[in-house]
C-alpha cells in the first residue's frame, strides 16, 4: 500500500468512527432535544443532522456525477452566503427520526464511495476543487465540530480522541485560507503550532525556531480553528503578532467568513 493510500484509509477509520460516535449520541436522545437550540444561532439539533446528511449526499454526487453537482451547487450558491440557513429551513419539516435515518444512511453510503475511489481522484466542491482525501479530512471536522454543537445543546461532555490530529492538521493547512477568506494578506512569516493530544504525545507543524508559535491542548486549537469557542476560553498560548492575527480569523471550514462565537 502506498503512503497516500494509508494515509487516505486511516481517515477514512477515523471518520466512520467519528460518525458511528455522533449516531451513537443522537440515537439517545429523546424526542423532544432534537428542536433544543445549539450555540449555532438560529438552529437547532435538528438543523445539525439535516445539515451533515445534505452534505454527505452531496459530496458523493461530486465524486459520483460531477456535472451534476456543479449543478446543484451553481444553483444553491445563487442564494448567497445565507445558504446553510435556506437549506435548514427547507428540512425543517423532516421528522426527528426521518433525519436521523437520513443522516444515518446518507453517512453509510457516503462512506462507501470513499472507501472505493482511488485516493489521488480530484472532485469539485463548494470551492476549488480538492482530492478525495481532503474530502473525507473535511466531513470528518464538519461531523465533529456540529456534533459539538450538538453536545453542547444537549449538556453531554464528549471524551477527545486523537481523531483530532486530522482536524488540527486541517485547521494548520487552513492558515493562508483563513486570512484571505477575510480580506487580509496572507503572512509570509510561519507559525510553529505544538498541541497535546488527547494521550499525551505533542503534535508539531511548522520549524521550531519560529517566533511566532501556538501551543496548548489539541482540543482547545481545534475547537478554535471549527470556531466553536473563543479564544479567551481556551488554555491556548499564543505568542507573536502573525500568530495573533490567525487566531482571530482561524477558520477551518468553508464557505462565508464566519463571526466566531462570542
Amino acid at each position: 500500500m502506498t503512503e497516500r493510500a494509508a494515509v487516505h484509509q486511516q481517515v477514512l477509520g477515523d471518520l466512520a468512527d467519528e460518525s458511528a460516535d455522533l449516531l451513537g449520541l443522537l440515537e439517545r436522545l429523546e424526542p423532544g432535544s432534537w428542536t433544543t437550540p445549539t450555540p449555532a444561532e438560529g438552529w437547532s439539533v435538528h438543523d445539525q443532522v439535516t445539515h451533515l446528511a445534505h452534505f454527505d449526499d452531496a459530496a458523493r454526487l461530486a465524486l459520483q456525477d460531477p456535472d451534476a453537482f456543479r449543478a446543484e451547487r451553481d444553483a444553491l450558491l445563487e442564494v448567497g452566503a445565507a445558504f446553510p440557513d435556506v437549506l435548514a429551513e427547507r428540512y425543517r419539516g423532516m421528522s426527528a427520526v426521518a433525519a436521523l435515518d437520513w443522516l444515518r444512511t446518507a453517512r453509510a453510503a457516503l462512506l462507501e464511495v470513499l472507501g472505493s475511489t482511488a485516493p489521488g481522484t480530484r472532485m469539485p466542491w463548494y470551492g476549488p476543487d480538492m482530492g478525495v482525501t481532503s474530502c473525507v479530512t473535511a466531513r470528518l471536522m464538519e461531523t465533529w465540530a456540529h456534533g459539538q454543537d450538538v453536545a453542547d445543546a444537549v449538556g453531554v461532555e464528549r471524551v477527545p480522541t486523537d481523531r483530532l490530529r486530522s482536524v488540527a492538521d486541517l485547521g494548520v493547512r487552513t492558515r493562508a485560507f483563513a486570512f484571505a477568506l477575510h480580506g487580509r494578506p496572507v503572512p509570509e512569516e510561519p507559525v510553529h503550532v505544538a498541541l497535546t493530544g488527547p494521550g499525551g504525545d505533542v503534535w508539531t507543524w511548522g520549524p521550531e525556531e519560529a517566533p511566532d508559535r501556538v501551543t496548548g491542548p489539541a482540543l482547545d486549537f481545534c475547537l478554535l480553528v471549527v470556531q466553536r469557542r473563543h479564544l479567551r476560553e481556551l488554555d491556548l498560548v499564543v505568542v507573536g503578532p502573525v500568530a495573533t492575527a490567525w487566531t482571530e480569523v482561524a477558520q477551518a471550514y468553508a464557505g462565508a467568513p464566519g463571526r466566531g462565537r462570542a
